[in-house]
């Protein structure tokens, strides 16, 4: 069976977010490699990407217009390397998040892959300066850091090293867009890129609230699931802004003294240790207890969530 695009796209690491990127690229019509060290390990990738694939199908929620079986046929896997980069356009680095690990694995790729591919990184904290620096094809690697799992959230952020050549950066984006993710361009690499650093934010003032017995935290999480979350599952923070006044420079004049005076108030940074989250920790597991069943079962439901959100959302963009 013929793939809908030219070039083969590998992935390395059959984890979780290795099998879910395989997943999106055959979604896309790509032909997809997935490599890792261990054939028991793609083995067992393979099977779940089939039967999550079928699963998908049957919900109407799989990606691309190939039909399940003809998306897997796009997929294989692969121990040997080299044998797994030839002739690829893309290959997307899914390993653990660990820096000598990864870039182990980009000092071997740097060895044998041509001039033309794309050498991309799914980490979500380490920087493209410490992953890629003092690589040869340099020029050809960049961060592209999906949302967890990649299948149902599209935000894709794009980080480029110093170094890294612009037609890398457009064409990352170009292939994302291809694939059905939502790309966002970082213009330079940050500590935390932004997705983190906005949910860092609210993380740390999450936990102050509840460590100050403001609120528990069953109703913490409520404030984001029905208040915040419900607007910002559609519309960005800064047009939730502009809309929830006469336009942006409304918005600031109205505001701009409450904001500037609540922001003062926040407190330092939390330690994230401790009696608050041993605390915090009792109130989640109440709800999901932390034990490998119980959390499972929770993330089905919450990607069966994500799916429903998903179906919405494209059914208003095409409206």
């Amino acid at each position: 069976m013929e793939p809908t695009q030219a070039g083969q796209v590998v992935v390395i690491g059959s984890g979780l977010i290795g099998r879910s990127w395989a997943m999106v690229f055959a979604g896309g019509g790509f032909k997809v490699k997935l490599y890792d060290v261990v054939q028991q390990q793609i083995t067992s990738a393979l099977e779940y990407i089939s039967k999550e694939m079928k699963e998908l199908e049957k919900s109407g929620m799989l990606k691309g217009t190939l039909s399940a079986e003809k998306q897997l046929s796009l997929i294989s896997g692969s121990v040997d390397l080299k044998a797994a980069v030839e002739g690829a356009i893309f290959i997307q680095e899914c390993t653990p998040e660990k820096l000598e690990l990864k870039k182990k694995i980009f000092g071997q790729l740097d060895l044998i892959v041509n001039n033309d591919v794309i050498l991309s990184s799914s980490t979500s904290t380490l920087l493209p300066t410490k992953l890629f620096t003092g690589l040869k094809h340099v020029k050809q690697c960049i961060v592209a850091h999906p949302v967890n799992p990649p299948y149902y959230v599209p935000l894709v952020e794009l980080v480029p090293h110093p170094e890294t050549e612009t037609s890398i950066v457009d064409n990352t984006y170009a292939l994302m867009k291809k694939i059905g993710q939502s790309p966002v361009r970082l213009t330079k690499e940050i500590d935390g890129f932004v997705l983190n650093r906005l949910q860092y934010a609210v993380i740390s003032e999450a936990w102050r609230l509840v460590g100050e017995g403001v609120v528990s935290p069953a109703d913490l999480d409520l404030v984001m699931s029905d208040g915040l979350g419900m607007r910002y599952a559609f519309i960005g923070l800064l047009e939730t802004m502009h809309l929830n006044a006469e336009g942006m420079t409304n918005y600031c004049e109205r505001y701009r003294e409450g904001m500037i005076r609540v922001l003062k108030t926040f407190g330092p940074v939390p330690e994230f240790s401790g009696e608050i989250e041993q605390k915090i920790s009792r109130a989640m597991s109440e709800n999901t207890p932390a034990d490998p069943e119980h959390l499972n079962a929770r993330r089905a439901w919450r990607d069966e969530c994500l799916m429903d959100l998903a179906k919405l959302k494209k059914k208003m963009k095409s409206n």
